[in-house]
């Protein structure tokens, strides 16, 4: 290897374990830091010629902690760091290292962009594999629907290529199969027009007012083009001085705006929502994209501990609205956010013919994010975001993404989300690929047929 392999007697090792979420706090037996695709073939041999569980790693975001395991084989990736934009073709091939914050600063040289990651820190691949939401797909679509090829090492340690010239059914089940197939060491993206300047940032309301804000910006989204983007977030005003004082610290409704076209277009969109409901505190203007896109960073801090749940709302009807309200209103953390995200436009134009996932026809998803500092706190807090999750249960669809399923819900849950007949075709592949089941520290889809091996 070209890289190090870190192990619990260096001293690197209790940094090198740590993941994204502070919830997480796991021992593996190594740590393998790759920068090459031969390093990710030589990490993997060494696991399985010893046994080891293997876990793989490249922005380590993962909330349920698949991004590393207790004495296994971490397989970590971020040294993949190569990228490479064609312009004239619209396309960007990237070493699987890569986070969303560097795509963006090197895409964004040329004005292109791809639907990609709400925090600037979490690794491009993991998101793409599992579905790839963001703030760019009711314009472009998820991350998953511009995913052209990708180069992969596979559980005998071969490295194939998957496009549409070869492994096509490979392809397919990288579209949301998450990490089930094998390491993936290179990506191929379609990229698309964006900025460099949008329209961005947030307007901010008293809490107090969140029902009929969320009524009137439910039926404004529902009048607005493609290139609105954003969601309407219950979140906590921050202690700075821009903020009215009668503000700071307190539960807010933030309407989160991105508008991805021409900049006078998106002033006039945003004045027909201001005519609607004039904001307490305005933070909109035009920003570089690549700002756009770490918004969210100081709101979600490496090491906070971390609960998530989410699904799709097909409605927003006015008892959904006034339930969120409630459950939101009712968090323990004043660093936990709920996001009510509007859907629709690309996403839906596109659709899931050729993912391995679902994109079924719904207006709205939601994302509970349980954010808190203190361990003593685990309990109420993740009480809280299974309560809102079940008051909201009666308007959901309970089927989200892949990456958006709970470590606690299980397989049911899983299946859902891919529908029976995609989940039948991606244990079949399973089985081709990864037919012992290297690659199960994950969503993780067993092959067809597949018994465990049982413990001696």
């Amino acid at each position: 290897m070209t890289g190090p392999l870190v192990t619990a007697s260096d001293p690197a090792y209790h940094e090198a374990r740590r993941v994204f979420n502070g919830m997480i706090d796991r021992y593996p037996a190594a740590i393998a830091h790759c920068q090459t695709t031969d390093d990710v073939v030589a990490a993997l041999a060494c696991a399985r010629a010893h046994d080891l569980p293997v876990a793989v790693r490249c922005g380590g975001h993962s909330t349920p902690g698949f991004s590393t395991c207790d004495d296994g084989l971490v397989i970590d990736v971020g040294g993949l760091k190569h990228v490479e934009v064609d312009v004239e073709a619209g396309v960007a091939t990237l070493g699987a290292g890569l986070t969303w914050g560097e795509l963006d600063a090197a895409t964004q040289q040329h004005g292109l962009a791809v639907t990609g990651g709400r925090v600037s820190d979490t690794g491009v691949t993991g998101l793409t594999l599992g579905s790839g939401s963001g703030w760019l797909e009711r314009k472009y679509g998820i991350t998953a629907q511009s995913l052209l090829g990708a180069e992969v090492v596979l559980a005998d340690g071969s490295v194939v290529r998957a496009d549409a010239d070869g492994d096509a059914d490979l392809l397919w089940a990288l579209r949301g199969g998450g990490g089930n197939f094998g390491v993936v060491t290179e990506l191929t993206l379609k990229v698309h027009p964006v900025g460099p300047l949008v329209l961005g940032g947030m307007l901010a309301y008293p809490r107090e007012h969140a029902g009929e804000l969320a009524r009137a910006y439910r039926d404004y989204i529902e009048r607005a083009p493609d290139e609105v983007g954003g969601g309407f977030a219950f979140v906590s005003a921050p202690p700075e001085e821009f903020v009215p004082e009668e503000m700071r610290l307190k539960p807010i409704v933030g309407i989160v705006w991105v508008y991805v076209g021409p900049i006078d277009e998106g002033r006039e969109a945003l004045a027909q929502w201001k005519e609607i409901a004039p904001p307490a505190l305005e933070m909109v203007g035009p920003m570089p994209y690549v700002a756009l896109q770490q918004l969210l960073d100081a709101a979600s801090p490496r090491g906070i501990r971390e609960y998530f749940k989410v699904d799709w709302v097909p409605e927003l009807t006015d008892e959904a609205i006034d339930t969120m309200v409630e459950q939101a209103n009712a968090a323990p953390s004043p660093m936990s956010q709920v996001i009510l995200e509007p859907l629709g436009g690309a996403m839906h134009r596109i659709g899931d013919a050729d993912l391995a996932l679902r994109i079924p026809d719904v207006k709205w998803s939601y994302f509970c994010l349980g954010l808190w500092p203190d361990a003593a706190d685990d309990e109420a807090n993740v009480g809280w975001a299974r309560g809102l999750a079940a008051a909201m249960k009666p308007f959901a669809l309970s089927s989200p993404y892949p990456n958006f399923v709970s470590p606690d819900e299980g397989q049911a849950r899983l299946r859902e989300g891919y529908g029976e007949e995609k989940y039948a075709r991606l244990a079949e592949l399973k089985r081709r690929y990864d037919p012992d089941n290297v690659f199960r520290l994950n969503q993780n889809i067993a092959p067809a047929g597949y018994r465990p091996v049982a413990a001696s």
